[in-house]
Parts: C-alpha cells; sequence; structure tokens
C-alpha cells in the first residue's frame, strides 16, 4: 500500500498557540523544541500580551495524524519569534499549505506570517485563537486589520481543543484543494 504524506505548517507570531494546536491534534506524542525563556531574550522577544510565558519553541513542532490507510498529514509548527524565521523556509517547502494562527490581543504578530505565505503562493487559512474565550472584534474588523483577500478563509479556534483545532486544518485541506488547477477531459 502506498501511503500519501501531506505536510501543513502551523504558524504565527510569539506565543499564539502553535505548540499547543500540533499538541491537541497530533495521534503521537508531538515533538516540541521548547526552551526556556532566558535572561539573553530580554529585549529581544516582545512578551507583551504573554508575560507569563516560561518556554519558546526554538526550531520546531512535530505531530503526525492519520486520516485514512494511505493518507498521513505531518504538522510543522514554526518558531514564533523573527530571530527563528530562518527556519521557515525548511519547514514551509512542500507543504500543501499553513494555518496562520491569530492572538487578536498582538494582531501585529500575524502580519509577518500572513505576508510570507501570501508572497510564496502558499494557501493559507487565518485562524482566530480565542485563548480567553470570546472575541471581541468581527470577522470584517480582522480581515481588514491583517488586510486579508475575500479568498482566505478566516476560522475561529481554541487551539487547546482537539475538535476546534481539527476544523481548522479540514478547512485548510480544503482550501488548498480548491487552488489545485482542474484537469482537462480529452
Amino acid at each position: 500500500m502506498k501511503r500519501t504524506s501531506v505536510k501543513i505548517v502551523v504558524a504565527g507570531g510569539f506565543g499564539t498557540g502553535k505548540t499547543t494546536l500540533v499538541g491537541s491534534v497530533s495521534e503521537i506524542a508531538p515533538l516540541t523544541t521548547e526552551e526556556l525563556l532566558t535572561e539573553a531574550g530580554v529585549g529581544v522577544d516582545d512578551v507583551t500580551g504573554v508575560e507569563s510565558k516560561t518556554t519558546t519553541t526554538v526550531a520546531l513542532d512535530f505531530g503526525r495524524i492519520t486520516i485514512s490507510p494511505d493518507v498521513v498529514l505531518y504538522l510543522f509548527g514554526t518558531p514564533g519569534q523573527d530571530r527563528f524565521w530562518f527556519m521557515w523556509d525548511e519547514l514551509a517547502q512542500g507543504a500543501i499549505g499553513a494555518i496562520v494562527l491569530v492572538d487578536t490581543r498582538r494582531l501585529d504578530s500575524s502580519f509577518p506570517a500572513v505576508d510570507y505565505f501570501e508572497r510564496r503562493g502558499i494557501p493559507f487559512v487565518a485562524a482566530v485563537n480565542r485563548f480567553f474565550g470570546e472575541c471581541p472584534y468581527t470577522e470584517e474588523e480582522i480581515r481588514g486589520a491583517l488586510e486579508l483577500g475575500a479568498d482566505v478563509p478566516l476560522v475561529w479556534l481554541d487551539a487547546r481543543d482537539r475538535a476546534s483545532s481539527k476544523l481548522a486544518l479540514v478547512s485548510l485541506v480544503r482550501h488548498a484543494m480548491a487552488r489545485l488547477p482542474v484537469a482537462r477531459a480529452h
């Protein structure tokens, strides 16, 4: 039996919930490269809005979801700090698309991820992570702030919740598949 591997990137700014999302949906214990925040990051890492965060991803997060006996999703979470962005090109290579996690307390932390995937033509969905319950902004306000095109899906999730995170993945796969060229009948 030949297995089809599908690569998905989970991206976003520092502290948006990438490691949490990968961990919530992975069927295996996720591989993480979490390290403690240290004094070396003071003045370098912007912890505004996530002051209680004590760890950070320094390379990647990795998880797996078996969809069927012949299809497996591999999830690659990016580091969120700009000093680790050099990793993104390697992590995004071969991906069918990305989930860009959005923290509405710090919308500006999502701009680089949105720009990254737009410039490379990689399909993505923007996923508003509802860490603390309801989001105070409407879909239109978030789309406007992130300058998302009408063709970019915007979904709501709680990265801690497996079902919620899976729905975001389904939205991404559907979006990526819709962008595939239609085969012409001969």
